[in-house]
């Protein structure tokens, strides 16, 4: 019998878990992305772009296409659409799995200071200096838009809409990124303070090596909480999970 999986995807992970599955005669799988990026990394197999329109639209989707688990293997901070996986599944009683690496971890030499949401960094920013490195994304920009007396190198995927600070300089870019090329931007542009999210994975690590060996300090914002279900923080753990369903 072959078992319908839902992927909310766009995270590296979520590709390695559909390819992986690609194989696999006894699962149908469809990824799901939130449509953000312009041209994202596509997994193998059938995708789909767009929201679901909230934990009821979610939960027609499943009950429509007969899903039998969700796996969510959405970005670290994309907490709206796990809390809606989490209440669609459970009203229905689809297993769900949360699949999410690892966050990092400071170590010797590390400047890090945790703040609790992007207001909190921007709040703190004062403290560090005048430029700042921040790579958490075009989608919580506004957030540090009007701190005019900061100037800004914002990294991410595709343009930033307005607001926007006013002293901003954008390179579109995605990783993975190198030690040697994080470093250059830090010395090339003088950045006092790196403003990040505890993301996890190996692909944008590299800027927090950077920061330690150029003495940079982090601003970097910590994690919501993993809700309550079941979770795995590898593709090899995900696929027992779906492999040991009832």
């Amino acid at each position: 019998m072959t078992r319908q999986v839902l992927i909310l995807g766009g995270t590296g992970e979520a590709r390695r878990l559909a390819d992986a599955l690609a194989d696999r005669p006894e699962f149908e799988v469809v990824s799901s992305l939130a449509g953000r990026v312009r041209d994202p990394a596509l997994p193998s197999g059938a995708v789909r772009v767009g929201g679901f329109g909230g934990s009821e639209g979610l939960a027609a989707y499943l009950l429509e296409h007969r899903v039998a688990a969700v796996v969510d293997a959405t970005h670290p901070f994309a907490a709206v659409m796990t809390a809606s996986a989490v209440t669609a599944t459970g009203r229905l009683g689809v297993p769900l799995l949360v699949l999410r690496r690892p966050g990092w971890t400071p170590v010797d030499g590390d400047d890090w200071h945790w703040v609790p949401t992007l207001e909190d960094a921007a709040r703190e920013l004062s403290r560090f200096g005048e430029r700042v490195f921040l790579t958490t994304g075009r989608t919580g920009l506004a957030t540090f838009a009007g701190l005019d007396r900061h100037w800004f190198l914002l990294r991410s995927i595709d343009p930033p809409a307005p607001p926007v600070p006013r002293r901003m300089t954008v390179l579109l870019d995605r990783g993975p990124f190198t030690v040697r090329g994080e470093r250059a931007l830090l010395v090339e542009h003088r950045i006092d303070v790196l403003v990040t999210k505890d993301s996890g994975g190996e692909m944008t690590s590299a800027k927090l090596q950077a920061a330690r060996e150029e003495g940079v300090p982090v601003l970097i914002q910590a994690r919501p909480a993993t809700p309550p279900v079941d979770t795995e923080s590898t593709v090899a753990g995900a696929l027992r999970w779906l492999s040991n369903l009832p």
